[in-house]
């Protein structure tokens, strides 16, 4: 076996038993996560994250390790905006507390299944079309001029939410949650429940953010196995990253600018290779870091003042 075998068949196995352990012994059928509980599993997919690390720099060396570090660095600050989403769909479908480990993790699963499809769908067009790389660094900082601009979205109506409209058109959906079944019979006809709905829009939800970040990380490498690894540890921390900053997700309003400076680096990284400028993947790793610590720090000690109406 090489190196990129040896890699994969560790990642591979590391994965399986830490879902197990995740499912088995962190996340008892019904149980609420507790504030504790979301910090102790937040540890434990970070802590996983970064041994995977310390074996890439081992196995593959420190370019390696270093650029999946960044990639997963990105991935992991972007999912606080997936979390606010999340939140929305929540509440808009009222899903009972009871349900929610349950459908984050079936939601998460789809979505890594998605994003290995789009990878590798990225990664073979990519292989064929080296020229892309260019047009996903403009995108990338069209993106991130954007954000930056852009104010969230506090009233964002679901109702306009095109897969949602989607499945409402073509399924017989029912606002009921079914007790958390998928499907239900209602005057003996088949319905779908709103928690098939929401497990849906969680993992799609999850695809239309890959748009902006996978292209991300193309930026900071196109070693296939970096991509994966870093996209699917940060994707499995989701479910216990939104139990842990459900509450305080909002407290970090300026996160969205630290994450769009990112992303028109990136951007102009990718364009930059046209004349031959390769900036090393170190101050990749080091812009990543400042953007996001400092949005952050800024978002606790001057949080923006509140208009009043």
């Amino acid at each position: 076996m090489n190196t990129s075998q040896i890699t994969y068949l560790v990642f591979g196995s590391i994965l399986l038993l830490a879902v197990i352990f995740d499912l088995g012994l962190l996340s008892k059928k019904g149980s609420s996560i507790t504030i504790r509980k979301a910090l102790l599993q937040t540890s434990f997919w970070v802590l996983l994250a970064m041994a995977f690390f310390g074996f890439l720099w081992y196995e593959k060396g420190h370019k390696s390790a270093i650029e999946y570090l960044s990639a997963y660095l990105m991935e992991w600050s972007l999912s606080i905006d997936n979390i606010f989403v999340f939140i929305l769909i929540f509440t808009f479908f009222r899903v009972s507390e009871k349900f929610y480990a349950r459908v984050l993790m079936i939601g998460i699963l789809t979505a890594i299944i998605l994003r290995i499809l789009f990878i590798s769908a990225g990664i073979a067009l990519v292989n064929q079309f080296h020229w892309l790389l260019y047009i996903f660094g403009a995108i990338l900082v069209y993106t991130g001029i954007s954000m930056f601009i852009a104010k969230k979205d506090d009233d964002m109506d679901m109702n306009e939410n095109k897969v949602y409209k989607f499945l409402k058109r073509f399924l017989p959906v029912t606002s009921e949650d079914g007790d958390g079944k998928f499907t239900i019979k209602v005057d003996g006809k088949k319905m779908y429940t709103s928690i098939f709905v929401v497990v849906i829009l969680l993992a799609t939800t999850d695809v239309v953010f890959a748009i902006d970040s996978i292209p991300a990380v193309f930026g900071i490498t196109q070693d296939k196995l970096v991509i994966y690894t870093s996209n699917i540890f940060a994707v499995l921390g989701l479910r216990s990253l939104f139990f842990l900053l459900r509450g305080a997700v909002n407290k970090f309003s300026y996160l969205q600018q630290g994450i769009a400076v990112v992303l028109i680096f990136i951007g102009l990284k990718m364009i930059a290779e046209i004349i031959h400028i390769v900036i090393p993947v170190y101050v990749s790793l080091i812009m990543i870091v400042v953007c996001i610590a400092t949005a952050m720090i800024i978002s606790v000690t001057n949080p923006p003042k509140k208009t009043t109406k």
